[in-house]
């Protein structure tokens, strides 16, 4: 039986108490529920084959949420696929934790637990007791800390000494294969006792300094029954340096063909694997390099008024409000809006674009792009963790973070690898110790350790991990946001991308081409027509007040005005009334629309959207209104075509006009005459007609689109809606990135593929080979140095792999 208290959210009178209670009470499994609307908390009593889990759920289906926390641990210590099950397995046995995800490649552990149920301390003391150490990230904005350098250097010492210490051991005695005169001088200048010593001696620094690490981290988790890599070297070099050092000492205990030592292998193995993890560390060093890069793109102090002066702050102490004073060349601290001045600002780390942007006195700024050689000062909107560098930091750390439904197969087969190996380790000695040649024990001990020793959990855990991390770094880097890191894996099942056409395939600033005046005098119906639109954000409202504002006409005042959902806008100028919109708007308001067929037919031939006019409930004008495609849209469209990916649009002009464009960009499908609420059921239509579907859009319409896709791409220039919805984000709005991301993502499961093929390979082939396969058919028994060098490289291998995805270019 266990009991928890859950913060549920939205309660606000008896009725929602009791709407709770009998949620939970009505759970299978859930003894009492205590409901209390004051503190907002319900505590439960329920069965232990009941998860926390499935008490949340259960409120989220009521409508009453629980109340849940997000924490991100920098955890250090682990070293292989084990580490991160036992790391994940204690977290998420803990009171609360509804989910922790640990991530090798980052060392990072992110848990979600209930308000109340956890706190930094109880989840660190957890991650301690699990062998490993934790320091929580309180400020998830700040530079992400890269103790891979530190790491590095630490691990350079500890091989530099392991191999000073080793290479005469190794020399001496494996040497003699190679310079036989070396070792018969040696071995008669030098007595075997005495060389014993001299190598006993130098091992045990070896294993006591350097490879303390193994056996300090190794031994523990055996003792506690989740055995990691560390146990295996630990075990490997640890029985090789045993049975040598008894064979020393005691002799004569020993049958005389079994009285061979292995020091060299027991020093070897260490430093080889020391010598694995240096270079895994320096090259997993450079997996989070983009997030460094986009840290280093912050500025670090800016110049502000206070009291009348301008002085210089640290970024951290800029609040909303505040006016800051930007010279040449300077980063821009914080997002704001120009006050004075005017200048052009490099965006490139934004849109991707290489020319700076001008700005002027109302034009937005954003952090961490750079000024030209203007002086401006500006009004700081949004600071801290609200910039806009801060959330793409933030959504590359998240999608970096994520584990891949592939992951799913690794995370099974890790947990049981160490024991499996050790199992097979132990069958591997009996085997040899019983059936084998004489000396018996020492092919035994040889084979044994060999198996210890190749075996690499270790390139199992990294295989997907580095692989993420460095394909959505590089995304960053090209312009693409992967929010969810699943959306890497999705796109890989997308058959069809469906634009909205608006802003994403067009410019989004569309123009007034043609006024068609059906009735009524045309400067007088234009000022009316932009005086009703002048309320509405929509683009075409905004092409509809420049044609009245390049005209110099001046704007009536509106009495009434009510928009009318995806149709148009009704409304009343004095005693005239006015219908603004589409043909269902007229068809809606029973509007005669015979006089509108003529020119709605030429503008729908050269692909131009119309806008409907009646007054007084009579067809009155027609508005032709173009919006230039993007320059990059045809060849974004093309390089789908080439990759296999059909194309459907999907837009609200008239079928005619839609399928002008759709022409012109070579699009395979077009859904025209389509509501906004209507999006969402055309992405569905879409599922069923041709299978995954990615949808393209960048306004607040949009976002049900988005969601109900199976990959959202949001156009970065777009609202925060869309971008909310949206598994990917294309942070310049250009189609052509839609191409690098379905790349990006080709290419990153293509490079897992590779690494977990490698992991998987490497272990099937070489386990049984270390076992001694091979001995019967042709007297090749592999040495546990060989063993240790192949392990420690096959980690290096994986890590080197993924590193090539930095290489990957921008797809146009």
């Amino acid at each position: 039986m266990q009991n928890t208290r859950l913060s549920v959210e939205g309660m606000t009178c008896a009725s929602c108490v009791g709407r709770v209670e009998r949620a939970l009470i009505g759970t299978e499994g859930v003894k009492a529920a205590n409901v209390n609307l004051a503190t907002e908390t319900a505590e439960v009593t329920f069965d232990d084959d009941v998860s926390v889990g499935d008490l949340v759920e259960v409120l989220d289906k009521a409508g009453y949420p629980a109340r849940a926390e997000e924490l991100v641990f920098d955890v250090q210590g682990m070293t292989c696929a084990s580490c991160v099950g036992r790391v994940e397995r204690a977290l998420a046995a803990e009171p609360g934790v509804t989910e922790a995800n640990v991530n090798l490649a980052a060392e990072t552990a992110t848990v979600h637990f209930l308000t109340g149920a956890q706190d930094v301390d109880s989840l660190t003391k957890v991650i301690a007791k699990a062998g490993y150490e934790g320091r929580a990230r309180i400020d998830r904005d700040a530079a992400p800390v890269n103790r891979k350098a530190d790491e590095a250097r630490g691990l350079r010492r500890h091989l530099i000494w392991a191999a000073v210490l080793t290479l005469p051991i190794f020399v001496i005695e494996m040497g003699g294969h190679l310079i036989p005169a070396l070792h018969h001088w040696w071995m008669m200048t030098v007595p075997e006792w005495l060389w014993r010593m001299v190598q006993f001696a130098l091992t045990t620094i070896v294993l006591a300094f350097p490879g303390r690490v193994f056996f300090a981290k190794g031994i523990p988790s055996l003792l506690k029954g989740g055995p990691d890599m560390n146990a295996l070297v630990a075990l490997g070099s640890g029985a090789a340096y045993l049975f040598s050092t008894f064979v020393t000492f005691w002799p004569q205990a020993v049958p005389m063909g079994a009285q061979n030592v292995y020091f060299e292998a027991a020093a070897v193995i260490v430093t080889l694997i020391l010598l694995g993890r240096w270079l895994e560390a320096r090259a997993k060093g450079q997996t989070g390099a983009a997030i460094h890069k986009l840290a280093g793109m912050r500025a670090k102090v800016a110049r502000v008024e206070r009291d009348g002066e301008v002085v210089e702050l640290p970024i951290e102490d800029i609040k909303v409000g505040d006016v800051l004073h930007l010279r040449p060349g300077e980063k821009i601290a914080v997002d704001g809006k120009v006050l004075t001045g005017d200048s052009h600002v490099d965006e490139a780390m934004i849109s991707g674009e290489p020319i700076p942007v001008a700005k002027t006195i109302g034009s937005p700024v954003i952090a961490g792009t750079v000024n030209g050689e203007g002086v401006m000062t500006y009004l700081a909107e949004k600071v801290g963790s609200d910039t806009m560098l801060a959330q793409i930091i933030r959504m590359v750390e998240e999608a970096q973070g994520a584990k891949l439904p592939i992951q799913s197969l690794v995370d099974k087969v890790t947990m049981y690898f160490v024991p499996v190996v050790m199992g097979l380790a132990a069958l591997t000695t009996l085997v040899w110790f019983f059936f084998g040649p004489e000396p018996a024990l020492a092919h035994a001990l040889v084979a044994g350790v060999a198996v210890l020793i190749i075996a690499c959990p270790c390139a199992m855990g990294l295989a997907t991990p580095t692989s993420i991390m460095v394909g959505t770094g590089r995304a960053a880097e090209l312009g693409v946001l992967f929010r969810k890191g699943d959306a890497l894996q999705g796109l890989q099942e997308v058959k069809v991308v469906a634009f909205d056409k608006t802003g994403t395939l067009t410019e989004g600033r569309p123009d007034v081409t043609d006024v068609l005046v059906l009735q009524g005098d045309e400067n007088a119906l234009l000022a009316a027509v932009a005086a009703v639109e002048s309320k509405s954000e929509h683009p075409i409202a905004r092409a509809i007040e420049r044609a009245a504002e390049t005209r110099g006409l001046s704007l009536p005042e509106v009495d009434k005005a009510r928009a009318v959902a995806g149709h148009g806008i009704k409304a009343e100028i004095g005693a005239v009334s006015l219908l603004v919109g589409n043909m269902r708007l007229m068809a809606r308001e029973n509007i005669v629309t015979g006089a509108f067929e003529a020119p709605l037919e030429a503008l729908a031939d050269q692909g131009r959207t119309p806008v409907l006019v009646a007054r007084d409930g009579v067809a009155a004008m027609v508005l032709g209104i173009s919006d230039p495609i993007r320059p990059a849209s045809r060849k974004a469209i093309a390089e789908l075509h080439a990759r296999g990916i059909k194309v459907a649009m999907v837009s609200g002009d008239t079928r005619r006009a839609a399928e002008a464009v759709a022409r012109d960009l070579g699009i395979d499908h077009v859904e025209a005459e389509v509501l906004p609420k209507g999006k969402a059921k055309t992405v569905a239509a879409l599922k069923e007609r041709h299978g995954a579907v990615g949808f393209v859009g960048d306004g607040i319409n949009d976002a049900p689109a988005l969601a109900s896709a199976d990959v959202g791409i949001a156009v970065g220039t777009g609202t925060d809606v869309a971008i909310e919805a949206a598994d990917v984000v294309l942070m310049g709005g250009d189609p052509a990135a839609v191409v690098t991301a379905f790349d990006v993502s080709r290419r990153t499961m293509g490079n897992i593929r590779q690494n977990l093929f490698w992991a998987f390979a490497y272990n099937a082939a070489l386990i049984p080979v270390a076992a001694g396969v091979l001995y019967p058919a042709f007297g090749l028994q592999l040495s546990p140095m060989l063993g240790a060098g192949a392990m420690a490289m096959s980690s290096v291998f994986v890590v080197s792999n993924a590193l090539r995805l930095r290489r990957i270019p921008a797809s146009l």
